[in-house]
């Protein structure tokens, strides 16, 4: 038995209390969709190859999207990649012109992380990383160092943006050379989309550009290409709530953003982008509403169709739409012994709970919401998590009366009818063959 520790345990713990997608600590409680991540692992093996990929995760809300691109964001991290995450809200958007689109730009480059730098602001390391390798390298060379970067962006300057990227990386390294933090930081400020106009970029860095809502696309293939120079196998872009853009009121705004979805989709799959993965996690909803959601727009309706040949439990991972599988039964029962395994630190001697527990939560929860439990397990695991927080602080009380008290209640977007079918769970697979890929 693997002993867990405190601080994973208890950043696991909070998360799942508060009802919010772990960022540390997933593979402690991953159990199924095995297959779903073995394609994501190939679409990362892809992209550092220099290749483009392009995915749409979608599932009801709390359905695990969230947990689902943090797991393989982890991955990502183990495989040398960068990735950057944020989340779409009314004032971060794909497309805009009052500065959402620049919003979110700004908001993925604080989130910018690597494998030594997890929880983001790894843009000022990415940045120092290339510069010291290309001081480095053109002193083995005997080449000055500002020609040698220069000469190393050189393909980023045929690309939109491109030379001024190019140009913003060399004042980096004129600082980082003169002992200029200043210049330094105005910089890491002009990559992170944080200039708000030209003469202010101008004056503190010569460029007469910045990054705003018109090049927001054009800049994250100029990182991804960057990322590579810097010594990483790629980029790695996660989008999540995209079901923002379904909710915009506005069908012209609303058809902008799908018309960059299109954009992004195509480049990724024509292969015009390079060594850059885009993972965006929505719901049904989002994609399949022909008057609001993706299918309203017929191009991207033609293109994110499913294959019809993928029916009767058959199903096609290869496409661009990733359609997160129900939990099973007994997958919901490892899951519900991880979760025990975990609050005790890996430690049986330390469980709140027998084994005879989890089946008698799981029928109380199949009693009180239905199947729906297995499709959208978020509010079921905050409160399993709160019956162990509950037997932990009071010692005294007994699980059989407290589990009479749990109140599960249906998590938006999903449900069924209270169903009285008893629970039946598959005793012939182990623990291993549900447990999904693990770090």
């Amino acid at each position: 038995m693997m002993l867990v520790k405190a601080r994973e345990r208890d950043a696991l713990i909070k998360s799942l209390r508060a009802g919010v997608a772990p960022r540390t600590g997933q593979y402690l409680i991953q159990v199924g969709r095995s297959r779903e991540l073995d394609t994501l692992i190939k679409d990362i093996e892809h992209i550092s190859q220099s290749g483009s990929t392009f995915r749409l995760v979608i599932g009801d809300y709390g359905s695990g999207k969230t947990f689902f691109l943090n797991l393989v964001r982890a991955v990502a991290l183990e495989k040398k990649m960068v990735v950057a995450n944020a989340d779409l809200t009314p004032d971060r958007r794909l497309q805009a012109t009052g500065g959402q689109a620049r919003a979110l730009y700004a908001e993925l480059m604080r989130n910018i992380s690597t494998r030594t730098k997890p929880d983001g602001g790894a843009l000022p390391g990415l940045v120092e990383k290339f510069v010291s390798t290309a001081i480095l390298e053109s002193k083995t060379s005997g080449q000055n160092p500002e020609t040698f970067i220069y000469k190393k962006l050189e393909n980023l300057s045929e690309m939109v943006g491109g030379y001024d990227f190019s140009a913003v990386i060399a004042s980096y390294w004129k600082g980082f050379e003169s002992g200029d933090d200043q210049l330094k930081a105005n910089a890491i400020r002009w990559l992170r989309g944080e200039f708000s106009t030209k003469t202010e970029a101008r004056a503190a860095l010569g460029v007469r550009t910045i990054i705003d809502d018109n090049s927001f696309y054009d800049h994250l293939k100029l990182m991804s290409r960057f990322a590579r120079l810097a010594g990483f196998s790629g980029l790695i872009i996660c989008l999540d709530e995209l079901v923002n853009l379904y909710k915009l009121s506005n069908t012209q705004a609303r058809n902008a953003n799908y018309e960059q979805v299109l954009r992004i989709l195509n480049d990724s799959l024509q292969g015009i982008s390079e060594s850059v993965g885009f993972l965006l996690a929505g719901t049904p909803d989002f994609l399949m509403d022909t008057r609001r959601g993706l299918y309203g727009y017929p191009a991207l309706q033609s293109r994110l169709a499913e294959n019809t040949f993928a029916r009767n439990g058959l199903v096609d991972l290869s496409g661009p739409v990733l359609r997160l599988a129900s939990l099973s039964a007994e997958e919901f029962f490892v899951l519900l012994k991880k979760l025990r395994d975990v609050y005790a630190f890996g430690d049986p001697s330390k469980y709140l709970l027998p084994d005879e527990a989890l089946p008698a939560f799981m029928e109380h929860c199949l009693k009180r919401i239905g199947e729906a439990y297995f499709r959208t397990p978020r509010t079921t695991i905050k409160a399993f998590v709160n019956l162990l927080a509950i037997l932990e602080q009071n010692p005294s009380a007994n699980w059989k009366e407290l589990l009479g008290q749990v109140d599960v209640k249906k998590d938006e977007g999903g449900g069924s009818e209270n169903s009285d079918k008893p629970l039946e769970l598959g005793s012939e697979k182990s623990d291993d063959e549900l447990s999904g890929f693990k770090l």
